[in-house]
């Protein structure tokens, strides 16, 4: 199943391996995979367009081979300055999406186009100063794959969700016909809501790495 398969089925808890014990990460990639979860969210941030430098494309080689053996995906978010020119090299190293935000983008829809260039999907992420017609209206010229709504301000794992984001996801529903993301402080209080609200596409972070074992708390969230 490729990344569009998993966006048609729609509803999938992502678990975000920027929230991962990377002393224990491959071990947790299994865990997770023998749990059913096939979508894997890999954050990579810059030290400039969000204050951290995360995880980039030499950790990405290092689990893109076993992911894929079993018939998973990764989701890579862009939370950088100038995410045209690290396509090439997210593509080359097993991304098999990217995820860049409309306010790091002078021209989202070139982006986009550069991105499917290197047979990426196509994500399109607003952080919560920016309106869902603008995100919309930036999907919707760049023919993004998905709309990625933001729980927090992105950058650093294990924020508060923000509220107001359920009212976003219920807007944004309104504006487009792709499958809709939430990042940010995603858990069990309000996996429902964003559901309810319109969201299929769930990251989490904190509330599958930070509990017991990532395999149960996935599972807790996936049938919620």
């Amino acid at each position: 199943m490729g990344w569009a398969d998993w966006m048609r089925a729609g509803g999938e808890v992502e678990p975000s391996l920027y929230a991962a014990d990377f002393g224990r990460l491959g071990a947790e990639i299994d865990e997770l995979l023998a749990a059913g979860c096939r979508i894997f969210h890999f954050d990579c941030g810059d030290g400039h367009f969000v204050p951290p430098v995360t995880i980039g494309p030499v950790v990405l080689r290092s689990i893109a081979p076993a992911i894929h053996e079993a018939g998973g995906v990764l989701d890579c978010h862009l939370m950088v300055a100038d995410p045209a020119h690290h396509l090439e090299e997210f593509a080359e190293s097993g991304a098999d999406s990217v995820t860049f935000h409309v306010e790091a983008a002078h021209d989202p829809t070139r982006v986009a186009e550069a991105a499917r260039a290197h047979g990426l999907a196509v994500g399109l992420a607003f952080n919560p100063e920016t309106s869902p017609d603008e995100a919309a209206a930036a999907a919707r010229a760049s023919l993004a794959d998905l709309v990625l709504c933001m729980g927090i301000h992105p950058g650093y794992s294990g924020q508060a969700f923000r509220p107001e984001t359920i009212e976003r996801v219920t807007a944004l529903a309104r504006l487009v016909d792709v499958p809709i993301q939430v990042d940010g402080g995603v858990g069990a209080d309000n996996v429902e809501a964003l559901r309810d609200a319109g969201a299929t596409l769930l990251v989490a972070g904190s509330a599958v790495f930070g509990a017991d074992g990532p395999a149960v708390a996935y599972r807790r969230l996936a049938s919620a």
